[in-house]
């Protein structure tokens, strides 16, 4: 190992959008920043549809002149269809707010994340692609439960593994949550036990006009599951299959068969897809929500899907991704000036991004729950047309957004929502044990 020890400011492991927004704006308040990403990007990534409410966050990247000269497809609404494939009204965004930032995009996350990433590198973040970290640096907390992060050890290509110092090491490594599963704090949702089967496509069919950039969710014909259809540029279009993991493995001969017997499942589909053709191989993925019980601690964070991940259904990864950056950027910003980034300092953002994911949840279980309907949801309550809306455009951190929850819960069962542990201090100045 190199005996010369680098140091930075904040570490940030992982280049995906959530790393490379933390990555910018750390940069942005003058800190030395290192992003450590292991692939060479671009790479192939699923998640494709945005919220609109991701506006906010790429104008203050620096984004949106960069996404609006991008060939992506324009999205300004969510479509349901049912399991006899019947379409729901489009929910538009602009609707309820006419403004520019209810329109959206559809990305090819190869392109879209290396754009992010070019951008944190633009913004002063030095950025290592094809380099892996071997080791987030602990040793024993002397205020809090869990141990504190003083560094990493990483291997970049052709090199010797080398030690580097941070005052911050931030997890961004994805759904493989690196430090979440070192530390055992991470928690799986036994109710949305699911998996996904998803591929891209050729020749299939849009919709004429301003439908044609929707993000459409479809039923199969049992209602023991529903597709994503997402057109993207170059006449691409991700359709993905999503239901209860213990039905899908259980019939996966292959991959490429399960999913061609699912679409043929699917009402909806058969005229969008009599033409389509397949480009490329079939992923699966499964057993992917989760979430930790905890979002910081002495010297480390957690962000996008290292913290948590939600169900696919409301296309909220991306949305989610980039708002924890954020958030915990500013609250590391506001740690390293108080040099005090310790577990109460950075957990500070920790609630508001948990009560938002907690209300996108809350409408997930409402869409799983045998018989509902958002058609049905509407027709008997007209006046919450803008309350379901708001919620799929990402518009989840006002206390009002909730009050769709009251008449919701009489046709469905509302799960309770789930809390984050507190830091030792923080339970100590609340005079709590828990």
């Amino acid at each position: 190992m190199s005996e010369s020890i680098e140091s930075y400011d904040c570490i940030v492991i992982g280049g995906g959008p959530s790393g490379s927004t933390v990555a910018t704006l750390v940069a942005d308040a003058g800190h030395k920043v290192l992003v450590i990403e292991r692939t060479k990007f671009p790479r192939f990534h699923i998640g494709e549809s945005l919220m609109p409410e991701t506006y906010w966050t790429f104008e203050r990247l620096g984004m949106l002149p960069k996404l609006k000269d991008s060939d992506f497809v324009k999205k300004y609404s969510v479509q349901f269809v049912t399991a006899s494939g019947r379409e729901s009204q489009p929910f538009y965004f602009d609707e309820r707010d006419p403004r520019e930032c209810s329109q959206t995009w559809q990305v090819l996350r190869s392109r879209f994340d290396e754009m992010l990433l070019d951008n944190a590198a633009e913004h002063g973040a030095t950025v290592w692609q094809e380099a892996n970290v071997n080791e987030i640096l602990l040793e024993p907390s002397e205020t809090d439960d869990l141990p504190k992060a003083t560094g990493v050890i990483v291997t970049r290509k052709g090199e010797a593994p080398r030690r580097i110092n941070a005052k911050v090491v931030v997890d961004a490594t994805g759904t493989s949550a690196m430090l979440s599963k070192k530390l055992n704090i991470r928690k799986g949702d036994p109710n949305l036990r699911k998996v996904a089967i998803f591929a891209h496509y050729k020749g299939c069919t849009r919709d004429p006009g301003k439908n044609g950039g929707a993000t459409l969710v479809l039923s199969t014909k049992q209602n023991d599951g529903w597709f994503w259809y997402i057109p993207l540029p170059d006449d691409i279009t991700s359709v993905g299959v999503v239901g209860d993991l213990t039905r899908l493995a259980n019939k996966m001969s292959t991959p490429e068969k399960t999913l061609d017997e699912e679409i043929a499942n699917c009402a909806g589909l058969e005229h969008r897809m009599k033409d389509a053709q397949r480009v490329g191989e079939v992923h699966v993925i499964s057993d992917y929500s989760y979430r930790s019980s905890r979002c910081a601690g002495d010297g480390w964070v957690l962000v996008g899907d290292a913290f948590g991940f939600l169900d696919p259904m409301y296309s909220s990864g991306v949305f989610i991704a980039l708002k924890s950056g954020e958030m915990a950027a500013d609250t590391i910003n506001e740690a390293l000036a108080s040099g005090k980034p310790d577990a109460l300092n950075l957990s500070k953002w920790g609630d508001q991004l948990t009560d938002g994911m907690q209300t996108i949840r809350k409408l997930v279980y409402a869409f799983y729950t045998p018989g509902f309907s958002f058609g049905k949801f509407i027709r008997a309550n007209p006046d919450r047309v803008d309350d379901v809306t708001a919620i799929l455009v990402g518009d989840v951190f006002r206390p009002e957004v909730k009050d769709v929850f009251r008449p919701l819960g009489e046709m469905v069962t509302i799960p309770e929502s789930t809390v984050l542990d507190k830091p030792k201090a923080a339970r100590e100045a609340a005079g709590s044990t828990k």
